[in-house]
């Protein structure tokens, strides 16, 4: 009897529903006009300044529902319960015809995407495999093979619903496809816990 056993896997969490259709829209009132900086590779995509979940009593109120989220996919990615701390905001706002492109975020630990508009299908956030070395690299895709979870160098989330939660390691790359529908309003985050420990070499990070 053979048996297949993924690997060291790589966790990604989705909480449907996080933010109240109350809290999505108050969200998108109150911040979607604030976004005036422009991407820096598509003029059809722009955002917030950074922003700290202080700023607005709406960003409290998220960075509350987030929280005990924070802790139980940091025990995945760390074995233990730490405390998580928002060090950061923004709101990112993705009008027809714009994208993102592919990047992962730098100098934190766990990533977030809170969706506040429904997104169309075309701009579903989508997630890549790291690239390799500078090693030559051999493929097999063809017209007869199928992609699976093992030879795969992308996967496209589903879509997802206003109020909709994913949180993911920082390092992963990812990107949002060319956006065919209307408008689409998202909140993204980075997370950083309090410190780490590896047999007395402790490390401590401040927001």
């Amino acid at each position: 009897m053979s048996q297949v056993i993924g690997l060291f896997p790589t966790p990604f969490m989705r909480v449907e529903a996080l933010l109240g259709p109350g809290l999505a829209g108050a969200l998108v009132d109150h911040l979607g006009a604030a976004a005036t900086s422009a991407n820096a590779r598509s003029g059809l995509l722009s955002h917030t300044e950074i922003l700290s979940p202080a700023d607005s009593p709406h960003f409290i109120e998220a960075a509350r529902l987030i929280a005990p989220k924070l802790a139980e996919f940091g025990m995945l990615m760390f074995g233990e319960r730490l405390n998580w701390s928002i060090k950061e905001m923004w709101v990112n706002v993705l009008q027809t015809g714009g994208s993102q492109s592919m990047h992962n975020h730098a100098n934190s630990f766990v990533s977030g995407v809170i969706y506040l508009t429904r997104s169309h299908p075309s701009a579903n956030t989508v997630f890549m495999k790291g690239p390799g070395g500078s090693a030559f690299a051999f493929s097999n895709a063809n017209a007869n093979t199928s992609t699976g979870p093992f030879n795969a160098d992308k996967w496209v989330m589903p879509e997802a619903a206003p109020g909709d939660m994913v949180l993911f390691p920082s390092y992963l790359l990812h990107e949002v496809p060319v956006n065919q529908g209307g408008e689409r309003i998202t909140v993204a985050f980075n997370a950083i816990p309090d410190r780490l420990d590896s047999w007395g070499y402790g490390i401590r990070f401040a927001p």
